[in-house]
């Protein structure tokens, strides 16, 4: 297909296309070359993909509240005496799946092919049945699990890795379907999706959202998506749990993330305090478990480093040894450096354990241990 008919298809001029162009990553998937978007341009959503003579439109950015009982009327004005729905956000990495030419692929949130959800997700769930159906589907969902090569977290109802899919929508227009329609559909087929929670009135939404928020907080959940009738307006918050897990995590790598991404969830904190109207004593206990998130990762990694170890993040994946080869193949093609821990076969398994260095957070721990001084 020619860039015209690309441009074309994303619904721009040819101009705009050429913009574009300058920003297209190339890559390749078992002999198939294609482009993505790492990162929004020209309105094209970030992971779209340019392959085989069409397009698969990225997942759109879903934006943030701090303050539920402001931001809910303030961002669903548009849908005046319509009843949210309230879904829950789980914690793991952000799928797409479609069907090209027979074959089914998966891609990431950046817009690649991953190797390794593409053939994992057949043991996990079957999609042959809806593809034929809907053959211009693209299936959104996320994939979750202590298990899991790119963001582990423990849920109780999964042993290794789970899908649960959170949107349908079609994958050259990226057009949602309507929340109810899409749970009918999903339900037909036999996928697992992720909790709805329910749908309320705007005016009611906050009161139950934070009730469903502390309810999640306690067992240690993410948070909850709301979503417009039609699916077009989204809106997420999450819980002070998922806010001090990421800042545990990233301080354990303070010098691999930056400062912005610790920023934005010391500020959700805030908000949420003010709005819960927190007694002094319990702010107090919110900032002790923030001081803990924060400090007491940090010291686990530099005690690491001071021991001669190197720190990064550490992922069990358990899949067919094909799977895993190609997993790992996929990683060190982006420039990572893989550790493998462990490595053994169970049931024709192949269960590893790698660690995805963090050089940056090695070096300079490693540095500031030896004495290098920090001019400020």
């Amino acid at each position: 297909m020619s860039d015209t008919e690309y441009h074309r298809l994303l619904g721009m001029g040819k101009s705009a296309f050429e913009e574009l162009e300058n920003h297209l990553e190339e890559r390749t998937y078992e002999g198939r070359q294609y482009q993505h978007v790492p990162d929004y341009r020209r309105g094209v959503e970030r992971g779209t993909t340019l392959i085989d003579g069409t397009v698969v439109r990225g997942f759109p950015k879903v934006p943030r509240t701090l303050v539920l009982s402001a931001g809910i009327p303030e961002w669903f004005d548009d849908h005046p005496g319509e009843r949210i729905a309230v879904e829950e956000k789980l914690n793991g990495y952000n799928v797409r799946v479609v069907r090209l030419d027979g074959e089914r692929l998966a891609f990431s949130r950046s817009g690649m092919v991953c190797p390794f959800t593409t053939r994992i997700l057949e043991r996990l769930v079957d999609l042959e049945a809806l593809f034929e159906q809907y053959p211009e589907a693209m299936v959104c969902g996320e994939m979750i699990g202590p298990e899991n090569p790119y963001t582990a977290h423990d849920y109780p109802e999964v042993d290794s890795l789970a899908f649960r899919a959170f949107d349908w929508r079609d994958r050259l227009s990226g057009e949602p379907l309507p929340v109810e329609i899409r749970r009918e559909r999903y339900e037909t087929f036999d996928v697992p999706q992720t909790r709805l929670f329910g749908q309320f009135e705007v005016d009611e939404a906050a009161t139950e959202i934070r009730r469903i928020i502390e309810e999640l907080d306690a067992d240690g959940r993410e948070g909850v998506i709301m979503k417009s009738p039609d699916g077009t307006a989204q809106l997420k918050y999450t819980t002070s749990a998922a806010n001090q897990g990421d800042l545990a995590y990233a301080f354990s790598l303070p010098f691999d993330y930056g400062q912005p991404f610790m920023f934005r969830r010391l500020i959700r904190e805030g908000f949420q305090s003010i709005e819960w109207d927190e007694s002094d004593a319990v702010a107090r206990e919110r900032a002790h478990e923030l001081g803990e998130a924060i400090l007491l990762s940090m010291r686990e990694t530099i005690d690491t480093v001071a021991d001669g170890d190197a720190v990064g993040e550490r992922h069990t994946v358990r899949a067919s040894p094909e799977t895993v080869d190609v997993l790992l193949e996929h990683l060190d093609g982006q420039g990572l450096t893989i550790e493998i821990e462990a490595d053994r076969r169970e049931d024709g398994d192949r269960v590893c354990t790698f660690l995805k260095r963090t050089q940056s957070t090695t070096d300079k721990t490693r540095n500031y241990l030896d004495g290098h001084i920090v001019k400020e």
